[in-house]
C-alpha cells in the first residue's frame, strides 16, 4: 500500500498531472487503433469504438489520479517520481498498457520518461 505522496501543494500537483497527461495523450494519438482520446480539462479519456470509456482524472484533494475502466478503478499516487496504484503498488504505466492492450488487441508500450 502506497501512503506517502510527494506534492506539497496543490499547484505543484496540477502541474505535473498536466505534463503526465499530455505525455500519455501523445503516445496514445499515435497507436493505430480505432478509438477517440482526449484530454479535457484534467482528464484523459478513450472512448473505444464499441462505446465504453477508460478516464484517467486528477483528484486534487488527495493528490491521485484516478483511472476508471472496465467497470473496475484504480487510485494512482507518485512516490519517488513514479505513479503507482496505491493498493497494489502496480506502475499506472503498467496497468494502462494492459487495459488498453487488452482492449485493441495489440501491444501498447506508454511510457512517463
Amino acid at each position: 500500500m502506497v501512503s506517502q505522496n510527494e506534492f506539497s501543494d496543490d499547484t505543484q500537483f496540477r502541474l505535473a498531472v498536466e505534463e503526465i497527461l499530455s505525455c500519455l495523450l501523445d503516445q496514445i494519438d499515435e497507436i493505430d487503433a480505432d478509438f477517440d482520446p482526449r484530454l479535457s480539462g484534467a482528464n484523459l479519456s478513450i472512448t473505444y469504438e464499441d462505446g465504453s470509456v477508460l478516464m484517467l482524472s486528477q483528484q486534487t484533494p488527495t493528490h491521485e489520479l484516478w483511472l476508471s475502466a472496465n467497470y473496475t478503478a484504480w487510485h494512482f499516487r507518485r512516490a519517488e517520481g513514479i505513479w503507482i496504484e496505491r493498493d497494489t503498488a502496480a506502475p499506472m504505466t503498467q496497468v494502462l498498457n494492459q487495459i488498453i492492450s487488452d482492449k485493441i488487441g495489440i501491444t501498447v508500450n506508454l511510457s512517463l520518461q
